[in-house]
C-alpha cells in the first residue's frame, strides 16, 4: 500500500510540477521521511497496553484511507494557490504526502512484536518474517501501481484504493468493550463512505491518462490542443477551412519552424525519423507534402496515438490512411508507428534514415537519456542527413547549452534559435546540426530569433541532465 502511493504520488504531481529527477526525488524522499517517522512513532504505541495500542492502530487506518484518498485534491488546493517553481512544489509534497506517509507505517511495530510474542523463543525468524512481508508488500504493491491501477483506473481512483486497502485492516483489529466496537464501525463505515466518495466523485487529474501520460484536448478558438502534464504537446487547426490552415500555416511557431527547416534541406523522397511522436504534426506534413517521403514515429506511450487519432483530425486522418505497426511483418504505408522508448529503439534498429527530428518530451523537459552523447552518436550512425532538436529552457540555460556541446562536438555545423520567453522563464530552444553547411532560411516564426549558446560540458550517459529547478 506504501509504495502504491508513492507511486501513485509522483504521477499525480506531473500535471501541476512535471516529471523530473527532481520530482522523483522529492517525493521519494518525502515519503520516505513518512515511512521512518511512523516506524518511530509506531514503536511508542507498540508499548502501550494491547487495548489502547489497538485503538491507536485503528484510528491511524482511517487517518491513513482519509488522507491518501483526499491527496489528489489538495495537490490541486496547494498549485491553485499558487504554488510554484521547486520550491512550491517542495512544500505541497511535504503538505499533501508526509502526514498519510506516517501514518500508513504506524501499525508496523505494532505487527512486529505481535509476531514476537506468538512465537516466544523464535523472536529472530518472526522479525525476520515480517520484515519479508513487508518488502514482498512493497513489491507488489510498486507493480500494482504501475502495471495496473495507474493505467487501468487512473490515479484519482488510485489514491482512493490505497485508503480502501487501509480499511480492510480494520476488521483484524478487535479489541476493547462492546460500546467502543460499536463506536468503531461507526468511525469505519464513516471512512469507507468518505474513500468511495473520493474515488467515485473526485474530478480525475487527467482525461486521459496510462501510466505514462495524464493527457487533456482542449479547444482554443479555431485550434484544438493536446496537453500532456500541463504543457502543450500539440496543436491543430480545428477545421481545414481555417484561413491559416489553407495557407499551410502551423499553429504552434516551433513547429512551423521544424518544417521549414525539413522543407528546405531535403530532397523529394527522404527518410526521416522522429523521435517522439506527440500529435504527428509533422510527419503528418511530410507525408502530405512529399508523395514519396517516409516517416517513422517512435512514441513510447500508444495512449497518446489513440488520443490523437480521435482528437486531431489531420493526423488522425493520415494515420488510420497510412499509418502502420513497424514491428508488423506486414507492414504497408508511409507513416511507420513505433511504441516503444526513443532510445531503445535508436540502440535495437538497423534502419538508416536522411533526417531525424528529436521532440520527445516528458511533461516540460526532454528525458535525461535522450540528450546524452551516446544518443545522438547513435543518432549520427544512422542518420546520413541533418538532425533537429525542441528544448524547453531558457535563453542560454544549462539543458540547451548541454546539448548544444554535444552537437558541436560530433557536426561542424549548428545554428541555435529561440522563441519568446513564458513568465516562467523558459521557451522553445531549436537546434539544427548537419554534415554540410546550413542554408539560411528565408524567415523565421513571429518573435523568433537566432542565438548563441556558451560553451558547457555535454551530457553523457554518466553525467545526464538533471531536469528544470
Amino acid at each position: 500500500m506504501g509504495l502504491t502511493y508513492e507511486i501513485a504520488a509522483g504521477r499525480v504531481l506531473a500535471p501541476f510540477f512535471g516529471t523530473s529527477l527532481l520530482t522523483w526525488t522529492s517525493v521519494i524522499a518525502t515519503v520516505l521521511g513518512g515511512f521512518s517517522l511512523g516506524s518511530a512513532l509506531g514503536g511508542f504505541i507498540a508499548e502501550r497496553p494491547r487495548a489502547v495500542a489497538l485503538g491507536n492502530v485503528r484510528n491511524a487506518l482511517v487517518a491513513t484511507a482519509v488522507l491518501m484518498a483526499v491527496s489528489p485534491t489538495l495537490l490541486g488546493l496547494f498549485h491553485a494557490w499558487g504554488a510554484r517553481g521547486t520550491g512550491g512544489m517542495l512544500l505541497t509534497v511535504i503538505l499533501v504526502f508526509f502526514p498519510a506517509s506516517v501514518f500508513v507505517t504506524l501499525p508496523s511495530p505494532l505487527l512486529a512484536k505481535l509476531a514476537i510474542e506468538a512465537r516466544p523463543g523464535r523472536e529472530g525468524s518472526s522479525l525476520g518474517i515480517v520484515l519479508a512481508a513487508g518488502s514482498v508488500g512493497a513489491i507488489f504493491g510498486a507493480i500494482l501501481a504501475g502495471f495496473v491501477t495507474l493505467p487501468l483506473i487512473g490515479s484519482t481512483a488510485t489514491f482512493a484504493a490505497c485508503g480502501a486497502a487501509a480499511l480492510l485492516c480494520l476488521p483484524f483489529l478487535r479489541s476493547g468493550p462492546a460500546d467502543r466496537g460499536e463506536q468503531n464501525r461507526v468511525v469505519s463505515v464513516a471512512a469507507g463512505g468518505f474513500v468511495a466518495f473520493a474515488g467515485l466523485a473526485g474530478a480525475p487529474a487527467c482525461e486521459y491518462e496510462s501510466g505514462l501520460s495524464c493527457l487533456h484536448v482542449a479547444k482554443s478558438g479555431p485550434e484544438v490542443l493536446l496537453v500532456s502534464d500541463g504543457t502543450i504537446q500539440a496543436a491543430e487547426w480545428a477545421s481545414a477551412a481555417e484561413p491559416k490552415a489553407a495557407a499551410g500555416e502551423l499553429v504552434l511557431p516551433y513547429t512551423q519552424w521544424l518544417w521549414n527547416r525539413l522543407d528546405h534541406d531535403l530532397g523529394p523522397a527522404p527518410s526521416v525519423l522522429f523521435v517522439g511522436g506527440g500529435g504527428y504534426t509533422l510527419p503528418t506534413e511530410l507525408i502530405a507534402s512529399r508523395p514519396e517521403a517516409r516517416a517513422t514515429a517512435v512514441e513510447i506511450d500508444p495512449l497518446v496515438t489513440h488520443v490523437v487519432q480521435d482528437n486531431l483530425p489531420r493526423a488522425g486522418q493520415m494515420i488510420a490512411r497510412t499509418g502502420y505497426d513497424e514491428a508488423s511483418e506486414a507492414a504497408a504505408g508511409r507513416l511507420g508507428l513505433v511504441h516503444a522508448d526513443g532510445r531503445v529503439y535508436l540502440n535495437e534498429t538497423d534502419r538508416r534514415f536522411d533526417a531525424a527530428v528529436m521532440d520527445a518530451f516528458s511533461s516540460g523537459s526532454v528525458p535525461a537519456h535522450l540528450v546524452t552523447l551516446e544518443t545522438f552518436e547513435r543518432l549520427r550512425g544512422i542518420v546520413d542527413g541533418p538532425i533537429y532538436v525542441n528544448l524547453i529552457d531558457k535563453p542560454d540555460g544549462p539543458l540547451a547549452r548541454g546539448v548544444n556541446a554535444i552537437l558541436r562536438e560530433l557536426y561542424p555545423h549548428v545554428e541555435a534559435i529561440r522563441g519568446p520567453i513564458s513568465d516562467r522563464g523558459r521557451g522553445n530552444i531549436l537546434l539544427a546540426a548537419s554534415r554540410t553547411p546550413l542554408t539560411a532560411l528565408d524567415s523565421l516564426p513571429e518573435d523568433y530569433q537566432y542565438t548563441q549558446l556558451s560553451d558547457a560540458r555535454a551530457f553523457t550517459d554518466d553525467r545526464g541532465w538533471v531536469g528544470h529547478r
